[in-house]
């Protein structure tokens, strides 16, 4: 496939990924968006074959929501494949299921901005 192709083929996935996002997603995207903690986010952002819901690229922190299907042995692994992939190319990866961002968002948002803090601090 071409890289045209490719790039096209990314953009249609990614609009459908935004059209279709989970209200776990919505949510966390309300409070992320605009630079409302301070730093900007991406929603729907691919990186090479891979699509994250959310991307800071200031700091290459993705961010990935995960509802109920993530649970299944076959998506878990293929998640867990995705990820390490990704780490090895210097994105750092932070995983929220539904639930959590439903039970509890302001620790959902607190440790997206600690780890932004950990990751922009000098070394």
């Amino acid at each position: 496939m071409t890289k045209e192709l490719y790039l096209r083929k990314m953009k249609g996935i990614r609009k459908t990924l935004r059209e279709n996002a989970t209200n776990s997603e919505k949510i966390l995207w309300q409070h992320l968006r605009k630079m409302q903690l301070g730093f900007k986010f991406r929603r729907q952002v691919s990186i090479g074959f891979f699509v994250f819901d959310f991307y800071c690229k200031t700091v290459n922190l993705a961010i990935d929501v995960d509802g109920g299907i993530h649970n299944k042995i076959d998506v878990n692994e293929r998640d867990r494949i995705r990820q390490e992939i990704i780490e090895s190319d210097s994105v750092v990866f932070l995983r929220f299921t539904n639930e959590e961002i439903n039970a509890n968002l302001d620790a959902v948002l607190d440790e997206i901005k600690n780890k932004y803090t950990e990751l922009s601090a000098p070394p």
